[in-house]
């Protein structure tokens, strides 16, 4: 009897927080206020609180392990050896050799940026100097330091 009285208690809270009702307003000063209660006679709008989305941890563990399984195939069918599971390695090293020349030329491209942005433009031509030194940085970083 007192397990099932503690599951109905808890279910009627439960279902009382589910249900709860959320009022906005506006007060004299301006500030935007937010609560469970109506304001009373100041002018509130109540808003309408969706249940929020969820997705099992269990399904994204299994779509990671599906796409992992799809990106080992398809780099073995890559392969020039033609063996799945063995990728060439000197294509692994061609491909980090173009890696490395393309990070150096990112590198080159950033200190030629910063050396023009000391020697001093109009806020123009600095602008768009600094729009450029971003785009590299960022490019950089993607490619080059997160990988």
């Amino acid at each position: 009897m007192p397990r099932i009285m503690a599951s109905l208690v808890v279910s009627v809270v439960f279902a009382a927080v589910a249900h709860a009702e959320v009022y906005t307003w506006i007060d004299s000063q301006g500030v935007a206020h937010f609560s469970d209660y109506p304001p009373g006679e100041i002018p509130h709008k109540r808003i309408q609180v969706r249940a929020p989305a969820t997705v099992p941890m269990s399904e994204n563990l299994r779509q990671e392990e599906r796409i992992s399984g799809i990106r080992e195939e398809v780099s073995g069918l890559l392969s020039p050896s033609g063996r799945p599971g063995k990728p060439d390695t000197n294509a692994r090293e061609r491909a980090s050799a173009r890696l490395e020349k393309t990070c150096g030329k990112y590198r080159r491209k950033l200190d030629q940026i910063q050396s023009r942005l000391r020697a001093g433009y109009s806020n123009d031509r600095g602008n768009s100097l600094r729009r450029q030194r971003r785009t590299l940085s960022q490019k950089l970083s993607r490619e080059c330091i997160l990988r």
